[in-house]
Order: structure tokens, then sequence, then C-alpha cells
């Protein structure tokens, strides 16, 4: 079995997911490392991986079928040279080069968001459909566009890069240079800055504390999940995509996101006909928590 297994790591801020899986797209091992800061330390958390997976699998490195790799930042798909990877310490690495020096065998790699937009598509058996945004939450805001089951880069790599959407002439500053971004208010870092705690993660606290009737946290929530339909909105009326499926950290909120969003956009319908029309609240969706749709759309970015 293992002269078929394909490899995918997920290399994030602070944690890299790696998974071995078999030809029937049955995840067969899975770990979790630390991922190091900067190149020397990013080249050898996946070299780790890839090391631990084949000990593992009590197999050779030049046995697998494929090895890819998700990584945040911008990524030249065919090179796989990284750049603007910050929370990684990484501006024109080449990734691809360095790995396959190192492990003897070509490596793949792509970002973060179109390897979990693939991974979800697939393991959430999204086949019968024609197209599928992954919508991914986290300390930004991005999405993944799939069709026919091959990631849809655009014509400069920018397909998806909704979160620079300005959606708020007035709003704060993003780092990309605009005004009032979707990013600013639909993310992780929009809820940490406009709910500051010292609970390790800002949306659970946020969440309980709406929950609990705490006025402040009620309309910071309330806007956090307007912008976040308002992003499923924007996928649905641009690429008419047939699925948005909700991904990323900001996921593990579940079925109570889910839920809100889904409210938001019956909402907005029950006084549009127009949107009425598209069924926007019918096409939204999440991934289950601990899903690894990064990782295993990592090793399906290895196949190429």
């Amino acid at each position: 079995m293992s002269d078929a297994l394909r490899i995918g790591i997920d290399i994030g801020g602070t944690k890299t997911d790696a998974v071995a899986i078999a030809p029937s797209g049955l995840i067969v091992q899975r770990l979790r490392l630390p991922t190091g800061f900067g190149p020397e330390a990013v080249v050898e958390t996946a070299v780790a991986a890839v090391s631990q997976l084949a000990e593992l699998a009590q197999a050779q490195i030049a046995s697998f079928a494929s090895i890819g790799i998700g990584i945040p930042g911008a990524v030249d798909n065919a090179t796989g040279r990284v750049t603007h990877a910050v929370n990684l310490g990484l501006e024109g690495l080449e990734l691809g080069a360095e790995l396959s020096a190192r492990l003897g065998r070509p490596v793949r790699i792509d970002n973060d968001v179109n390897a979990a937009a693939l991974g979800a598509f697939h393991l959430l058996e999204k086949h019968e459909l024609h197209s599928m945004a992954f919508l991914n939450l986290g300390t930004g805001l991005a999405a993944g566009i799939v069709i026919d089951g091959r990631v849809w880069r655009g014509s400069r790599g920018t397909a998806g890069e909704i979160g620079h959407i300005p959606v708020d002439p007035k709003g704060p500053e993003c780092p990309c240079g605009q005004r009032g971004c979707l990013e600013m208010v639909a993310s992780g870092s929009a809820i940490a800055r406009q709910w500051p705690t010292d609970d390790p993660t800002p949306a659970r606290a946020l969440f309980a504390a709406a929950a609990a009737g705490d006025a402040r946290a009620l309309g910071v929530k309330a806007r956090f999940v307007e912008n976040v339909a308002a992003a499923v909105r924007i996928l649905v009326l641009t690429v008419d995509v047939d699925s948005v499926v909700i991904g990323g950290g900001l996921s593990s909120l579940g079925p109570v996101l889910l839920d809100e969003v889904h409210d938001v956009l019956a909402s907005w319908e029950s006084t549009s006909p127009f949107l009425a029309s598209t069924g926007l609240s019918d096409r939204v969706a999440i991934v289950p928590v601990d899903f690894p749709a990064a990782a295993v759309g990592a090793a399906l970015v290895g196949e190429g």
C-alpha cells in the first residue's frame, strides 16, 4: 500500500497538519507539528513531516506517489516560489526547489486556501456539483474556487481574494493599502480588534459573551456575521458557484455560525425578490470541526 500513498502537508502560521492518503482517498496517517518561523525552519518543518509520515507508513520517501504542500502567501504553483507569507517570515522562498532537493523527488506547492478548497470539494463529496467556493475564515479572509474539480486561479492568480474588496470607505485601513476591506470586518483579526480579550480564542469568547446577553458583544457579533454573509453573497453573485463552504479556523464555531449566517441571508432574501431567486441561503454550508481540508487538498495538489 505504501508505494501508492499521496502526501499532503498544510503549513500554517502556528501548526503544520500532514496526511498520508491511500488510492481510495482514505486518510491512513495524520500528524501535526509546530511550524517554525523563517525560511530554514519552514523547510525543516516540511521535511520532518514527510519523514515522520514515512516512518508511520513504514515506507521510503521515494515510494510515495506524490507530495504536495499548501502554504499561506502568494504562491507560483508552477515554480513553487512563495512570497508575502508574513506570518511565516517568508519573502521570496523557492520552497518547491528547496524541498525537492532535500527530499530527492518533485514537490508541488500551492496556496493553502486553494488547497483547502480542493480538499473540501473532494472530502465533502461535492463531485456532483459544477462549482464550489471555499470561504476561508481565519486570521484573514479569502476564498478558493473549484470548477469541475480544478482550482480556478483567474488570469493572474488573484481569483478569490475577496477579503480585499472594500465594503466600508470609512472603515479601518487594511494592510493591503486600501480602506474598509471585507477582511477588516469578517475575520479573526477583525474580531480580535473589536473584542479585545485574554482568551486564546477571541471568536469563541465573543460568541459566549453575546449568548450571555452582553450588549456590546451582541453588536460586534452581529456585524461580523452580517459581513460573513456578505462574503457568501459576493461569491454567489460574482461567480455563481453551486455551493459556498465555510472553512478556516473560525469554522470551529460550527453550526452556531452557519445558522446565524443562514438567517442573515434568509432575511435579505425576504426583502429582495432578486436575491430570493438566487437561492442564496440554500447554497451555504460549513466544514465539520477538525476537518483536514487543506492537508488533503495539498495531497491532491501533489498529483499535478
